[in-house]
């Protein structure tokens, strides 16, 4: 979706009446419609066809002679079967750009398991810093690791193309969600790696900076993020605390976050005793990051996601009219386009068909034997 948002051409390709389990996914549903679905499809065109039969695969080996990049999501040695594996199809086109993404990569002894998110947040270590000692481990809330394999498989795909201009060929790229979860883990796994200690549930606080984390005020709650020994300074002042900034126990941030259990306790006392609007006027006047805890109906109400375009109307042939996210991508030169809805399963398997050669006759006897 990302880089059809760029201005890419992208053909999603299912199963003959369509196999993206999303489809399904749900309630809620509009008109038949999956939300879930409607989420991640936009700027692409649909085409169905069965790899299985030999005339399907033709099809696919049509398509990648005039196509600069395929992406699949199959499990390791799927299109190795199919006979649809990188060293065969860059036979066909060797300036193909070909990516697969699995659940655990292509080497190594879990090559063959199946991933879904869940159990890579789980099996990464993800889940093992994410909930307090109340919840015990937690998952996020999304699918992130989904989504940051895809951002991973974006900038692969991005670079591969720039080094196609050099090179004149194509290459593969091995992308996996377990490798995107291990690298989600950023500071928390080079913390481990340096100190060699196992870090623990980290709820809402911050291993490294302190006080980062969420407080109770008077009616809610709210996030105080307080990066460094000067904002420190100055937030304690605003809060008639400011001789915290001068005892020894909090005077860098280091300091900090070895006595956070002492210091924690005085933030929250004082925060409790007014409300969260009072705090963030106070923190935005003054330059301290902070910010309340919204639900999704305060995001999407919220005046700065409506001027940031991050909210978008399109018209959908089954759905009528639906709202989407908009993309976080605002380039000045050339901006992002929502030309297609997210497509209906099949939708352009005539155009596609008909753009890479084939007849109306040889459309009609490709539905009619179940091939497309």
């Amino acid at each position: 979706m990302v880089l059809g948002d760029l201005g890419a051409e992208v053909i999603k390709i299912e199963a003959p009446n369509g196999s993206d389990d999303t489809r399904n996914w749900g309630p809620p549903f509009k008109n038949g419609v999956s939300a879930y679905y409607l989420c991640a499809n936009r700027n692409k065109k649909s085409l169905t066809v069965d790899l299985k039969s030999e005339k399907g695969k033709e099809i696919i080996r049509k398509l990648v002679k005039e196509c600069d990049v395929l992406i699949h999501n199959f499990k390791t040695g799927t299109m190795e079967r199919l006979g649809l594996d990188f060293e065969n199809l860059s036979k066909i086109n060797n300036e193909l750009v070909y990516c697969s993404i699995t659940g655990f990569g292509e080497t190594g002894p879990y090559k063959d398991l199946a991933g879904y998110d869940y159990i890579i947040q789980a099996m990464c270590g993800l889940m093992s810093i994410t909930g307090d000692t109340d919840s015990g481990p937690q998952k996020v809330g999304v699918a992130i690791t989904d989504i940051l394999t895809g951002l991973y498989a974006c900038i692969g795909i991005q670079a591969a193309l720039l080094e196609r201009k050099t090179s004149g060929t194509g290459q593969k790229l091995d992308i996996s969600l377990f490798d995107a979860g291990v690298s989600s883990l950023v500071n928390i796994a080079s913390n481990y790696l340096m100190s060699g200690k196992i870090p623990g549930l980290l709820g809402n606080f911050h291993a490294n900076i302190v006080p980062y984390q969420t407080f109770d005020t008077a009616n809610g709650k709210m996030v105080i993020a307080v990066g460094n020994d000067r904002q420190f300074e100055k937030f304690v002042k605003l809060i008639g605390q400011d001789k915290l900034s001068k005892n020894p126990l909090f005077s860098s941030n280091a300091k900090r976050v070895e006595n956070r259990e002492q210091l924690v306790p005085i933030l929250q006392q004082v925060l409790s005793e007014k409300p969260t609007e009072f705090w963030q006027a106070l923190c935005n006047e003054n330059g301290i990051p902070s910010g309340p805890i919204n639900n999704l109906e305060q995001v999407f109400q919220n005046e700065q996601v409506l001027a940031r375009e991050m909210v978008v109307e399109k018209e959908h042939p089954q759905a009528g009219k639906m709202k989407l996210v908009g993309s976080p991508l605002k380039l000045s030169k050339t901006p992002i386009q929502i030309k297609h809805h997210p497509p209906i399963a099949g939708e352009h398997t005539e155009e596609i068909l008909n753009s890479i050669g084939y007849s109306i006759e040889e459309i009609r006897e490709l539905k009619n034997n179940k091939i497309v």
